[in-house]
């Protein structure tokens, strides 16, 4: 791995990129910052570097919105977590992820249609709030989602905005379950061999700019407006889930 002028021209405005996705939007497009760091390094040295940054922003981005979350709702995600992490540990190296990319991103696109498309006028204005089993299975997507790709952010953001939680209890649930998803991917990308040398040393040279996004993001949480917040949320959800069927199909 050369860490060139090329290297650091993507890798520090993807790393502060996810760093203020993560801490202030509910982490929703901060898997972006995997494929961007691709363009310059292999798709799994990308996985392997972004993991400790993304785990990074996470510890730092707990004190912020420490206690503010739906405790009850975040846990039904992780529950279900720990189960789609395992799941892609076992389908890491037979499954195609990209039939996963296409579920997880026609899931998103669709759920923002039915929220803010036209048939949204001739019904109520939200759906009804995910119960537990519904928790539970987006925690099993959330879990195999990130662990492929650090695609778990769709389907929490469906889930999250299905709670009609006003932004500093989407964005602290969001953060508290990544916290541990992030947690749980760590053990087996060691194993599977997706940490390195290298992607180590990078991770040392990025840290500072993880931070910074995490500053940026928390400021711009409280500064944006709740209607912004969510509206840029579902624009957010829209274009990932996008580039997942974009991802899937080509």
């Amino acid at each position: 791995m050369v860490f060139d002028a090329l290297f650091f021209a993507c890798a520090i405005p993807a790393v502060i990129f996810a760093g203020v996705s993560k801490s202030g939007f509910g982490s929703g497009a901060a898997f972006a910052a995997a494929p961007i760091m691709a363009l310059v390094v292999d798709p799994i040295s990308a996985l392997g570097i972004m993991l400790p940054l993304l785990m990074l922003i996470d510890a730092a981005t707990l004190r912020p919105y420490w206690g503010k979350w739906d405790l009850r709702g975040s846990w039904l995600v992780i529950a279900g977590g720990l189960p789609g992490v395992a799941l892609g540990v076992v389908l890491y190296q037979y499954a195609s992820p990209n039939v996963f990319r296409i579920l997880i991103g026609a899931v998103a696109v669709g759920f923002v249609v039915w929220q803010v498309g036209p048939a949204a006028r001739l019904r109520r204005k939200s759906v009804a709030p995910i119960g537990v089993t519904g928790g539970i299975a987006t925690g099993i997507a959330a879990g195999f989602g990130s662990f492929i790709s650090h695609a778990g952010g769709p389907p929490v953001a469906v889930y999250l905005l299905s709670r009609g939680f006003d932004k500093t209890r989407y964005q602290a649930s969001s953060v508290l379950i990544f916290w541990a998803i992030n947690i749980f991917k760590a053990v087996p990308y060691g194993f599977l061999g997706i940490f390195t040398a290298d992607t180590l040393r990078a991770d040392l040279l990025l840290a500072p700019f993880a931070l910074v996004g995490v500053v940026l993001g928390v400021k711009a949480h409280h500064w944006v407006p709740d209607r912004i917040f969510f509206g840029l949320t579902y624009v957010l959800l829209l274009v990932t889930g996008t580039k997942l069927l974009w991802d899937g199909f080509t």
